[in-house]
Order: C-alpha cells, then sequence, then structure tokens
C-alpha cells in the first residue's frame, strides 16, 4: 500500500483510501444482498455461526463475487492486498448486524474461494505482489503456531500517554512519536500486552510437486504465512492450494548474518540506521544491499483435490455413507456397478497395470495392499498395523520399477525414493535449525510424507545398514521416534512400503534360498506381508507374449491398453471400500488357526527349504490379507474363501522359487519322461519345472508332503528333487558323523550305511521293485556325494582313494566313507 505514513506534526491524521471503502461498502451489500438458488441470504448462516468463540473468519466464493458485481471481483483481485482490511471491516459490521452478543474487540477475517486459475510457485514474479493467486505446491516443513502482534497499544515511559492501535506489518513497529504535545519521546515505549491485539500466526514451507518440474530444474520452494483459521489445516506431505497474495518482506535472515552485522552497527545506530527496514551495506562508500525475499500471505487453504485422495483420506470421521453424498449420481451408480462384478479381482489389476504383462501375482498382492488391512487399537491402547508391505525380488528386465512407477501415479498420497540415494533422516524425518527464528523444527521425511499412503522405495537392498534399520520401527510400530537438539518427538507413519530389490550379484541364484539370495537382514525380512520373486526365464511361450506386448505398446500407445475401469472410478472405488471394516467369522478364525498351524509344522520339518522362517508376523499377515480381500468385494465379514486366497498369495511368497531337481542318471532323458516326473509349478507366469523327487515330496500350490512313492515303479528315470536330495544327503552326513563319534566301523562301510539306510526307510516300501528302486537311488546318492559335491571321502586300505578309474577298478572292494572335515550342515 503506497500510502504516505503520517508525518509527526499532523499527529493521528489518516489518509482516505476512496477506492477501498467503496469497495468496502459494495462488498457488504453483497454479503448483505446475495442470495442462492432457494432464494435465502447465501451468507447469513455463516455470519451467525461467527458468534461461536473459535469462529472468526468468512468463507465467501469468488464465483459468486464475480456473479454479483464484476467490477468488484476485478479490483478485489487486481488491488486485494490494498483492499483486504477494509474488506475484513464489512465482514465486522455484516457479523455484528446479524449476530447478537459479539464482543467488541473481536476480529473478523474474510477466506476467498473458487479462484478460477492456479499459478505455479514458479510463476510468481514480483508482477503479482499484492494481487489474488492461487498457487499451488506440496507442504514440506509446518512450524508452531505463535501469536503475532497485529495492533498494538504502548504506553510512553516518559509521560505514561497511551498511544492506541500502531499496527504492525511483520515486524516490530513502535509509534514514531508519542502523542502528547509537549513530550517528544521517540523511543523509549513499552507494550501493553493486555490491550494489544493478537492473531495466530503460522509459518509453512511448500515446494513445487514433481509433476510441475521443467526440465533439469530444482524443486523452487515457498513460506506461506497462514493466520487466524488456516493455521494447522495443512500438514507436511499435503498437497494443497493455497488462496492469497504475495508480499515482500524484510530478509531477517540475511540482515542476522555475521559479517553484516557488525559492519552496520558500528556505523549506524540500530534503531535509526536500516537495520530495521531491510537495508544494509556501508553508507559511506554508498553499498547498499536490499535484503527483501517474497512470501506468500494465503487466506485460505484447500487440498488440491479434495474430494478423492485429498484430505479426506486421513479424516477417521469419513463414514461410507459421507463419501457416497459427495459422488453424483452417475459415480455411485459406477462405484455399485464395481461392486457387483463377478470378476472384479481380475478386473482391477488388469486396470491397475494395463502395460505389464503376466506377474498376476505381483499385481494382486500390490492391489491388495492399496486396500489394506484394519488397523486395530487393543484395550491398553497398542495399536496394530492395518497396512501391508510388500517387496519384490527379481532379475534386472522383469519390470519392478514399473509396478513401483505405477503405484506413485496412481496413489494420492505416495512417495518414490531410491534406496542409494536415501538417507535415514531423509526416510523417517530430519531436524534442522530454522534460519529466522533459530529454532529446531522437524522436516518430514519420504514416510511421513507417505502417512496413509504408499511409499515406494526402489533398490531397497542398496541401502546401507544403518539407513535400513531407521525402517524397521516405522514398518512394524508405524510410528517414528526421534531425540535429537532437544526436540522429541513420535510422529506417525501408518504407511505401506512397496520396496524393491535386485537378487545378490545381479541375478536370482535357484540353487540358494531366499535370505541368502537377498541382502537383507532377518528383521526386515520378517516385516514384509508379502515376498515375490521374478525371474527371468527362458520360455517360448511367455517371450513371445511379452515381446508382442511391448512392441505392440510401442507402436499403438493408445488403442493397446484396455481398461475395463478408468483410474478414477478404481480411485473412487478404493476410497469406498476402504471404509468397511470387516470382522472375521468363527469359520474364518478356525481356518486361519489351522492353515498357520500347517505352515509352522512344515516350516519346523525342514523338508522344504522355506524362503524365511514362519513367524507370527506371518499369521497377522494372513489376517491382514484376509480383511484387505474383504474389503475389496465390500463384506462386514471375511469369510473362508477370502483367507483361502490370502493363504495361496503368502504360501507363494513362502516357497517360491524351488531349485531344479537333481539327476542321479547324468544320461538325456527322454522329454516323455522328464514331462511325466515333473509337476507344472507356475510362477509369476513363467513355469518353473519342479519334478516330482523319485519317492519325495510333491509341491502342490499348498506345498504341503504326500508322503508315499508317487509314480517310482512307472518311472525307471532316476531323477530326485533337490528338497529330497538334500534330505537324503543330511541323513547320511548325520549318520556318518555319530559313527565315527562312536567308532563303530561297521557301518562307516559303503555297504554299511546302504543297508542302515533301508532299514531306516523300510515302512516306506511296499515291495521287492521298490526296495532294489531304492537302493539304486542310495547307491548313486553317495557316488555323487562322493564324487560331485566332495562331502564324503572314500578311504581304502591304502589310504585315500584314486580317480574314478581306480574306483572303478576295484568294485570288489568296500571302501570306508567319512564325512570331509569342512562341510557344514545347512540348516
Amino acid at each position: 500500500m503506497d500510502i504516505p505514513e503520517p508525518t509527526a506534526g499532523a499527529t493521528g491524521q489518516q489518509i482516505k483510501d476512496d477506492l477501498a471503502e467503496k469497495c468496502q461498502k459494495l462488498f457488504q451489500d453483497f454479503l448483505e444482498e446475495f442470495q442462492n438458488s432457494d432464494g435465502d441470504v447465501k451468507y447469513l448462516r455463516e455470519a451467525e455461526e461467527l458468534i461461536r468463540p473459535e469462529r472468526n473468519t468468512l468463507l465467501v466464493s469468488f464465483a459468486d463475487l464475480e456473479q454479483f458485481n464484476q467490477e468488484l471481483a476485478t479490483t478485489i483481485q487486481e488491488e486485494y492486498y490494498r483492499v483486504y482490511p477494509f474488506l475484513c471491516r464489512a465482514v465486522r459490521s455484516f457479523a455484528r448486524d446479524h449476530g447478537n452478543m459479539i464482543p467488541a474487540n473481536k476480529e473478523f477475517y474474510l477466506a476467498i474461494q473458487d479462484l478460477p486459475s492456479r499459478h505455479k510457485i514458479r510463476e510468481l514474479t514480483t508482477a503479482r505482489v499484492g494481487a489474488l493467486v492461487r498457487i499451488s505446491g506440496q507442504v514440506v516443513r509446518t512450524h508452531p503456531v505463535h501469536p503475532e502482534l497485529v495492533s498494538g497499544t504502548f504506553l510512553c515511559l516518559d509521560c505514561q500517554t497511551v498511544v492506541k492501535d500502531v499496527e504492525q506489518q511483520f515486524k516490530y513497529t513502535q509509534p514514531n512519536i508519542c502523542r502528547n504535545p509537549v513530550c517528544s519521546n521517540r523511543r523509549r515505549f513499552m507494550l501493553d500486552t493486555n490491550k494489544s491485539r493478537f492473531v495466530d500466526f503460522q509459518k509453512v514451507r511448500i515446494q513445487e510437486t514433481q509433476a510441475e518440474l521443467p526440465r533439469g530444474s530444482i524443486p523452487r520452494s515457498l513460506e506461506v504465512i497462514l493466520r487466524a483459521e488456516a493455521v494447522e489445516t495443512a500438514q507436511a506431505g499435503d498437497k494443497c492450494d493455497f488462496t492469497g497474495t504475495l508480499i515482500v518482506v524484510p530478509d531477517v535472515s540475511q540482515l542476522s548474518s555475521p559479517g553484516s552485522r557488525s559492519e552496520t552497527s558500528s556505523r549506524v545506530a540500530g534503531s535509526e540506521g536500516y537495520e530495521n527496514e531491510g537495508v544494509r551495506g556501508l553508507r559511506a562508500l554508498g553499498v547498499r544491499d536490499l535484503s527483501y525475499k517474497l512470501a506468500f500471505l494465503a487466506c485460505y487453504v484447500a487440498p488440491t483435490n479434495p474430494r478423492f485422495g485429498g484430505k479426506e483420506l486421513r479424516d477417521e470421521e469419513q463414514t461410507a455413507e459421507s463419501i457416497k453424498n459427495q459422488m453424483s449420481v452417475k459415480e455411485w451408480e459406477k462405484v455399485f456397478e464395481m461392486s457387483q462384478d463377478k470378476n472384479l479381482y481380475h478386473n482391477l489389476c488388469t486396470s491397475l497395470f494395463p502395460t505389464i504383462h503376466g506377474n498376476d501375482e505381483v499385481k494382486r498382492g500390490i492391489l491388495l495392499m492399496l486396500f489394506g488391512g484394519v488397523p486395530k487399537t487393543t484395550m491398553e491402547k497398542t495399536s496394530l498395523r492395518g497396512d501391508i508391505n510388500v517387496c519384490i525380488v527379481g532379475d534386472p528386465s522383469t519390470a519392478k520399477s514399473q509396478f513401483l512407477k505405477h503405484v506413485e501415479e496412481f496413489s494420492p498420497r505416495a512417495v518414490y525414493t531410491s534406496g542409494k540415494a536415501s538417507s535415514a533422516a531423509g526416510l523417517t524425518a530430519a531436524v534442522v535449525r530454522d534460519e529466522e527464528s533459530h529454532e529446531f523444527v522437524i522436516e518430514a521425511g519420504a514416510l511421513m510424507l507417505a502417512d496413509n499412503g504408499v511409499c515406494c522405495i526402489d533398490e531397497f537392498d542398496k541401502m546401507d545398514l544403518k539407513d535400513q534399520v531407521a525402517i524397521h520401527e516405522a514398518m512394524e510400530q508405524q510410528t517414528i521416534s526421534i531425540t535429537k537438539a532437544g526436540v522429541k518427538a513420535t510422529l506417525n507413519a501408518r504407511t505401506s512400503i512397496l520396496a524393491a530389490a535386485n537378487p545378490v550379484g545381479g541375478r536370482y541364484d535357484r540353487s540358494k534360498s531366499l535370505k541368502q539370495n537377498v541382502n537383507l537382514s532377518a528383521p526386515i525380512m520378517s516385516r514384509f506381508d508379502l515376498f515375490f520373486i521374478l525371474v527371468d526365464d527362458c520360455n517360448e511361450v511367455t517371450d513371445y507374449a511379452i515381446a508382442r506386448r511391448i512392441v505392440d505398446l510401442h507402436s499403438r500407445i493408445e488403442e493397446s491398453v484396455k481398461r475395463l475401469y478408468t483410474l478414477d472410478e478404481i480411485r473412487r472405488y478404493l476410497l469406498f471400500a476402504r471404509q468397511f471394516k470387516p470382522k472375521i467369522s468363527k469359520e474364518s478364525e478356525d481356518f486361519i488357526v489351522e492353515q498357520y498351524k500347517r505352515l509352522r509344522q512344515r516350516d519346523g520339518s525342514g523338508v522344504t527349504k522355506s524362503a524365511w522362517r514362519i513367524t507370527v508376523r506371518q499369521l497377522e499377515s494372513m489376517i491382514r490379507l484376509s480383511e484387505s480381500m474383504a474389503r475389496m468385494h465390500c463384506c462386514d465379514e471375511v469369510q473362508p474363501k477370502h483367507v483361502k486366497e490370502a493363504f495361496r498369495l503368502l504360501n507363494k511368497s513362502i516357497i517360491r522359487v524351488e531349485t531344479p531337481d537333481v539327476n542321479l542318471d547324468h544320461e538325456e532323458v527322454e522329454p516323455e519322461e522328464e514331462e511325466a516326473a515333473a509337476v507344472q509349478h507356475g510362477v509369476n507366469g513363467t513355469d518353473g519345472d519342479v519334478p516330482n523327487g523319485v519317492g519325495g515330496e510333491a509341491h502342490g500350490i499348498n506345498g504341503h508332503a504326500e508322503n508315499g512313492v508317487s509314480g517310482s515303479a512307472a518311472q525307471p528315470s532316476l531323477r530326485l528333487s533337490f528338497t529330497e536330495y538334500r534330505r537324503i544327503s543330511n541323513l547320511v552326513v548325520l549318520h556318518l558323523r555319530q559313527a565315527e563319534e562312536e567308532e563303530d566301523e561297521s557301518t562307516l562301510k559303503k555297504s554299511g550305511l546302504i543297508n542302515w539306510y533301508l532299514k531306516e526307510i523300510e515302512s516306506e516300501i511296499d515291495s521287492e521293485e521298490e526296495l532294489v528302486n531304492k537302493k539304486k537311488i542310495i547307491e548313486k546318492v553317495i557316488h555323487r556325494l562322493v564324487h560331485y559335491d566332495h562331502i564324503l571321502i572314500e578311504l581304502t586300505q591304502s589310504g585315500l582313494k584314486g580317480s574314478t578309474e581306480a574306483a572303478e577298478a576295484e568294485t570288489g572292494e568296500d571302501p570306508f566313507l567319512v564325512v570331509n572335515p569342512n562341510y557344514t550342515l545347512e540348516d
């Protein structure tokens, strides 16, 4: 406002601003007269609300202003900063007229919404200073709420005169001179806090969102000042629209930098000099810096997309009914139609990831993660998490990062970060010192920004160990605790984590377990509900299909994507379905317990090499996945069919990539026989052959073992599943070690060992043919253990056995077998 301040001589004389007063009158007419479609005065009800002590801001729609008086709307838009105090006066008189019992000294403020155009942070130049604009950005840091002095009442310390209503503009302003004509005090004033007016004041820092960034640019940030009812409306991580004006304020942090401080203060006395004014430098040399900066004074804050996915996700008070009321009839019909879809599970998967071929299990897992389980709080106020964490491990070029990018674009609160480039503080929260007030404030990290959303972490295995530890607490307790620099805080991080990792050495080694393939610690692995392993196998059919899909996508981008539901429809459905809180039925309870028992027994038996130990966390995972399935179908009760699907997914991720079978004959096996032996075991659209062990266990989808010899008589080719081979070798090694300790020479001989083994498994042998078969297997296994794996060593009377030719020459002898002293048994 370019209004010259009154000089000391003309005490108390104010200069009239005719334009602003005209605006005030017109605006008051607008409030009194503007009617909505029903013929009622639209803002009367809101004005009556302002009687309540906690309310002081009237929300006015800019569209209504334009409809009422175009000229008034244009003036407010162009000269907003100049006319704002007058508009607030109009609100005050309107509220006084229509509300009784309003305290005399209560201040009122105006907030304007529905501004037609939205600007980016980069477009804010000095041309827009003082005009009404709307900007959008993501909140990255919030400061605590402080009281700000609006108008001060001062006491002259020389003559005790009270100087009232001294306007304060972003800095502490004392009166120019005492009002008493006799007294000429210009400096010694004391603020009377009881008679001064304060308003809530909060600073927020916003940053450009990734979508708005021009190429090769670093995101710009801007300080936003919120006052009155707008404080605490924006939290770190929210994407918001701010309506207000751009202002210029002295840059205090520049002024208080040590070098310049001493320079100015030595030559110019502080209060009379230029320190307060934002002008500094050596006056004698004519060197002056203007240290001003732009800030944004906001009167109204709104989430960027309020109806779906913006603020509403965080409001715990939301119900299915209130969401239904927010939708139009057409939208609601679509949601209802989707909930009735018999093939919803499959259709949602294909609509969410139309560009990724195959990998159906991963799509299902990610879909269930988006729906999420039901978070619960126990009687002791301990919270049990409802979010599902998913980890994808796989070879290069198996679309891992594609999944992460898809989820980040689709989910309203999703943060994408890469493991190698993230530190522990960047993931959780950092304590930083504010430049102006020099107090410590908390700056939100990726997990806090993704609160109630999804945090996608790529290259998870490349993270430093100390940074991985920072995620432990966030993944299970869903909080982040900080005790640094005098700030002690526990912050919420109710987020699902979707991580992608590469196996050790680049490719997945099928002969090792998951634990040996991934560079992750056991505590982190147990915190993931689902592990998906993507193996890049050569398979003519899948390779053809993938190649067709990719070429199709490159040549006809639009037509090749077939979506049954649009992303907006899925978002709406997701928001609606997440309001359901399914309970577990009695039938499902028993089923879950039964399945968990089976998983534990199988894990304990050590027959199958499980990917990781089954703990109680896997039981909780099963419950969460079942609830998520029920939510997806909009059910209030978890039914056994939901548990069955959850168990299947969990099971898929527990025993996943099986080791290839061991061929004991080392001859070419005819393909028909191979197929007869193999059980097709589909892994994410790639068919890995897991052959049926001779005398071994058949790993079906449920992966439990059936005792007995499946098809051994009809199958002369000696092939053994890896688990069965490992089981026999462990038995032999244990027995030999025991015999060595007891110095029992008879069982150390090869023939003695074979006889002992056949005796051990005699309960499984039904016919003579089987006996011959079993004997053949154990001989071959021992042969392989000696000559290929070098786990056993053959000893004869003349010392160590030589080459294989010597072994064949002395077939008549019965050698001693001992275990290689360097061999350690794997668990």
